[in-house]
């Protein structure tokens, strides 16, 4: 009896690690160069994780609202999402505005956001910032019993 009891735990055991999806957690992520983003965000679209955004994610960790799905996506009572136009280094050194650049990064964003984006100005050299009941007005709520792995 023991060893049927066991089989059929290690059954369940096998059958839940199959079934089960990854969490990945977002906090404290300042952004960096756009393709880096869209290649990591386009993996974790095709894997089906569920993405927590518990914190800061500005500049292009912000592609994530168009690469992973809506419904994958859920936001704390700390999410913090900054938005600017995008930009490259200038002859100078100087942070110089790239417009298209800034166009592809405005098209990746839900139609909510980009709302929320044009009625702020438009993507500008100036942080902007989309948390509190805003925020969780697009997104549905997440709880934080949740496994999770911090992506940085």
């Amino acid at each position: 009896m023991k060893f049927v009891t066991g089989l059929l735990a290690a059954v369940l055991l096998v059958a839940g690690i199959g079934a089960s999806h990854a969490v990945v957690r977002i906090a404290d992520d300042r952004g960096g160069r756009i393709g880096t983003y869209v290649d990591k965000y386009q993996g974790l679209r095709s894997s089906g994780d569920t993405v927590i955004i518990d914190g800061l994610c500005a500049s292009a960790c912000t592609i994530v609202l168009g690469a992973v799905p809506h419904d994958k996506i859920c936001v704390t009572s700390h999410a913090n999402l900054g938005f600017h136009a995008a930009w490259d280094f200038g002859a100078n050194g100087r942070a110089v505005t790239n417009p298209e650049a800034t166009q592809m990064l405005y098209s990746m964003y839900p139609s909510e956001v980009r709302r929320w984006i044009s009625k702020r100005g438009g993507l500008t050299p100036r942080m902007i910032f989309l948390r509190g009941r805003q925020l969780m007005a697009m997104y549905k709520p997440c709880y934080m019993d949740a496994q999770a792995s911090v992506s940085r």
